[in-house]
């Protein structure tokens, strides 16, 4: 019976949620986790989730508006046992983002080599300053229509970073990703970044990006070490 009301409710539109908690409280960021998939028992890869100005607020259901749990909420197999998503509401601090990741590591049978995280527009800022400052944390990150800091290029370079950005973003020009993805091949001409440049692609047409396995897939093949 569930799983005929499951189709009867994207046949007309509607989103099935997962399971998806409110932790308040117990960081500088309140945020929710999914753990749809998680088993205590094995070891999960952790996805973490930077929205952008939007979205900021107090309210954390607006953190599905769009992006990871929009886009898992609709239907996408996300191959991710734990989704955190944070929510700010002046901006991303890159060490309150890591307190959110060191209560998951806590509190949740977390493989510290497997941490993502990805963002857009402010979140994309907010994506590069936190692996900029915390690299050693991360196994790999996207950035979507955002920057970053330059001085982290050199912390940036050590870390695989897919940085894609609309060629028509009025709101945040694609010149922004283009200046930190130079920064870091300056810092280290080796370095495993890439940088997608998608033709009239608007600030809010790239969500879409959240909804295609490609990001995910390329995530998910990195672990921190290899």
């Amino acid at each position: 019976m569930i799983k005929y009301l499951t189709v009867i409710l994207f046949l007309f539109g509607g989103a099935v949620c997962a399971q998806q908690d409110a932790v308040k409280g117990k960081t500088a960021y309140d945020f929710l986790v999914d753990t749809e998939n998680y088993n205590a028992e094995i070891k999960s890869p952790l996805l973490i989730f930077l929205h952008g100005r939007s979205l900021s607020g107090k309210d954390l259901n607006r953190v599905k508006r769009y992006g990871v749990l929009y886009a898992k909420n609709r239907g996408l197999d996300i191959p991710s046992s734990i989704i955190v998503a944070p929510q700010t509401n002046n901006g991303w601090d890159p060490d309150k983002v890591k307190e959110v990741l060191d209560y998951t590591l806590a509190n949740y049978n977390v493989d510290p080599e497997r941490v993502y995280v990805c963002g857009m527009s402010m979140g994309g800022y907010g994506t590069m300053d936190f692996v900029g400052k915390h690299p050693e944390c991360v196994a790999a990150a996207v950035a979507i229509c955002g920057g970053g800091t330059l001085k982290y290029a050199e912390n940036l370079s050590t870390v695989p970073v897919w940085i894609q950005h609309g060629s028509a973003d009025r709101a945040v020009p694609a010149s922004e990703s283009k200046k930190i993805y130079n920064a870091i091949r300056k810092a280290n001409p080796d370095a495993n970044v890439k940088l997608t440049i998608i033709p009239g692609g608007t600030h809010g047409s790239v969500e879409r990006l959240f909804h295609n396995d490609e990001m995910y897939e390329w995530m998910f093949q990195h672990r921190k070490g290899n």
